[in-house]
């Protein structure tokens, strides 16, 4: 069954860095419900929401995973995403869904750098936050001392509603401070305890920060709470909820998803405080408008991530906003505008399906067999509404790939687009001037991923080729030099005769003078000089590059009355071109990026140094909030085409950066001859 209502609903994403156990603890709500006969385990390959071939091969989440529990009378859709970097599309499409993140953090390490990245996103997508402390149970778990470092990273709104009762292997239970009540666990059960006397003191704390804050969400009780006072147990409890769903209060809980310590106990507060999908303010659509979360109005539904499936085939997953999506349904895509009929509404598990009634706002479910809906579509009954697509960061990490054998070629192209269309993460394009399929990714990992899914889904063999630099030609001088063709087999022959004229043109692009006086050569055929030289800066002049920025100029030459045709004159457009490109000072460009990057200011230094070492040069930086530089640079496209893992690398995954291709200039002279050698090298081979 889908929820009976949206205020029955709870949208709750799973967020954090990669290895906290965010899919751990999403077993365990399964588990713990009965949704799942078995506690899956993702160390044990048995884990019933990392499922794809390749998150089972690599013990890790690559997909997001549904996995919608009903607990108390409440429908709780669990989504489990990714912690890795290279598949942060799918963390934000789950924060898209979800009213709710609950950021999973590991009770030995503590927030770790994906964590602070995707706590900027949820604070920018104004979703509301909770953190759980996973792994209690583990050595050297220290609860206090992630709790500094959660309010150092996140303000001082961060405070526990649970204090775990013993840590390590000796941890057993947790305090409640919302309740002051204590609970010991064994194994899936828990009995309620007195709070350990050792722990009085601490519980009072916690109890005094979390009244602090929550009475922020009403201004009559806050200035009781200032006066003195404190609040009541049901002014707690009536206020935590808004205070969470504002932002006012950062609830923390504790437990052990491993052997479900603490999870029933984070299951009723899910259930008790935190947001419905009213409470989340409407959906925006890209005109600007607002639908908000209602049963009473026509269906709406955003795609927020679409799947292919060998046997099912395409799966989407669909947030509801208005109305009650039904089976027999017929919405309006309002990409396409062409009408998709819902034959079946699913909720899943995993990769489990189950046919439900329907889907009432605010609720989640999976349509399978639409002809052409992808991820960040809307569903309507008229098609004129469109919500606003995932604020997806722009995938950094270009490659080139290739089929290895001619039958693989064939079946690239739909197979890229398949794994394209699912993972608006990616980007794929031909650059027709390297005549590269070119696929961008976050990461190298998600490039791996991609040719895994080609070879296993698709059984397509591809490898990744050298990515070409778009380089580019020009001339230094000026100069001057003859075409002549003369070509003669026994009946008409061929014969054009040109001298060009080839000058620098900075900045201005490909001119073409035509200064020939006294017809010696007719228009026609000036036209097809125009057209050869053309085509011979298209090739390149020294190493197979576009030439540009260069005036050419046609001023003498001589033709013949029945020899002369337009085939001759571009001939003898390209051996005068060429000759003349020889004369004047040839050089190689290649394409300057700038980077805006930004870094802790622990890592600006770093990050210069290696700007300088890759021929880069700083223009400038700028703090625009404390403990951040954003570094301003200019680097040969050519060094950091593949940035993305390397900056990465040295600032210890906390490095972001955006790039554009803005200018061309010379390459020096080793890096030319290089590139001239290899160009001569493959004309001999033929290539």
């Amino acid at each position: 069954m889908g929820a009976s209502s949206t205020e029955n609903v709870r949208n709750v994403v799973l967020v954090g860095h990669g290895g906290a156990g965010k899919t751990s603890l999403a077993e365990a709500m399964l588990f713990l419900t009965g949704a799942t006969k078995r506690l899956g385990s993702v160390d044990e390959g048995h884990s019933n929401l990392d499922n794809d071939p390749e998150e089972v091969r690599r013990k890790m989440t690559i997909n997001l995973a549904l996995a919608p529990v009903e607990h108390q009378g409440v429908k709780i859709n669990v989504i489990d995403t990714p912690g890795y970097a290279d598949f942060i599309g799918d963390a934000i499409a789950g924060m898209e869904a979800a009213e709710m993140a609950l950021f999973v953090v590991d009770a030995v390490s503590g927030p770790q750098v994906q964590t602070r990245k995707l706590w900027k996103i949820a604070e920018g997508m104004s979703v509301a936050r909770a953190v759980f402390i996973n792994r209690m149970d583990k050595e050297h778990a220290d609860f206090d001392g992630v709790m500094a470092a959660l309010e150092r990273s996140f303000g001082h709104r961060v405070g526990a509603v649970q204090l775990p009762i013993g840590a390590e292997h000796e941890f057993c239970g947790v305090v409640d401070i919302i309740r002051m009540k204590a609970y010991r666990h064994s194994g899936d059960k828990e009995d309620v305890v007195d709070i350990p006397a050792e722990m009085s003191d601490a519980a009072e704390t916690a109890r005094d920060k979390l009244c602090e804050l929550v009475a922020e969400a009403d201004d009559e009780l806050m200035e009781k709470y200032l006066e003195g006072e404190r609040l009541t147990q049901e002014e707690l409890e009536r206020l935590l909820g808004e205070a969470i769903a504002q932002g006012i209060f950062i609830p923390v809980f504790v437990g052990a998803a491993a052997t479900l310590q603490g999870v029933e106990d984070l299951m009723d507060e899910i259930v008790s405080f935190f947001p419905d999908p009213t409470a989340h303010g409407p959906m925006h659509t890209v005109d600007g408008r607002e639908v908000p979360f209602s049963v009473s109005g026509d269906i709406a539904a955003h795609v927020f991530k679409t799947l292919s499936d060998p046997y099912i085939g395409r799966i989407n997953f669909v947030k509801v906003v208005s109305g009650t999506l039904n089976p027999g349904s017929e919405l309006v895509n309002s990409r396409t505008s062409k009408k998709e009929r819902i034959t079946h509404v699913f909720k899943m598990t995993g990769k489990e399906t189950v046919d439900i009634d329907g889907a009432c706002a605010g609720d989640i479910a999976v349509l399978t067999k639409l002809a052409d809906t992808l991820t960040n579509d809307t569903l309507s009954a008229r098609g004129d509404i469109a919500f606003s697509p995932l604020p997806l960061p722009e995938p950094l990490y270009p490659v080139a790939i290739v089929a290895k054998t001619k039958a693989d070629e064939d079946k690239l192209g739909t197979a890229l687009k398949s794994i394209v269309d699912e993972d608006p993460s990616l980007r794929l394009r031909r650059d027709e001037e390297t005549h590269q399929t070119v696929l961008s990714a976050m990461g190298d990992t998600a490039v791996d991923v991609v040719l895994s899914r080609l070879r296993d889904r698709f059984h397509v063999e591809a490898e990744l080729a050298d990515l070409r630099i778009p380089y580019r030609e020009t001339i230094r001088k000026t100069a001057q030099a003859q075409g002549r063709h003369k070509k003669q087999t026994g009946g008409s022959g061929q014969f054009a005769d040109c001298w060009l004229r080839l000058e620098p043109n900075p900045g201005k692009g490909y001119e073409f003078l035509d200064e020939i006086v006294g017809g010696r050569i007719s228009k026609p055929f000036i036209v097809a000089i125009d057209k050869g030289v053309q085509d011979t800066m298209a090739s390149g002049a020294i190493a197979g590059y576009p030439v540009q920025d260069v005036k050419v100029a046609v001023y003498d030459g001589s033709m013949h009355p029945v020899d002369s045709n337009e085939m001759a004159f571009k001939t003898a457009a390209r051996i005068g071109f060429r000759a003349a490109a020889e004369k004047a000072d040839p050089v190689v460009l290649e394409p300057i990026a700038t980077l805006t990057i930004e870094v802790p200011d622990e890592y600006a230094g770093a990050v210069m140094g290696d700007i300088s070492s890759m021929r880069g040069r700083v223009l400038g930086m700028d703090s625009p909030e404390p403990g951040v530089q954003v570094i301003k640079a200019q680097v040969p496209y050519a060094e950091v085409v593949h940035y993305s893992p390397h900056l990465r690398s040295i600032t210890s995954g906390t490095g972001s950066y955006s790039i554009s291709i803005d200018a061309y200039e010379q390459v020096p002279p080793d890096i030319q001859k290089r590139l001239v050698e290899q160009y001569q090298k493959e004309r001999a081979e033929g290539h």
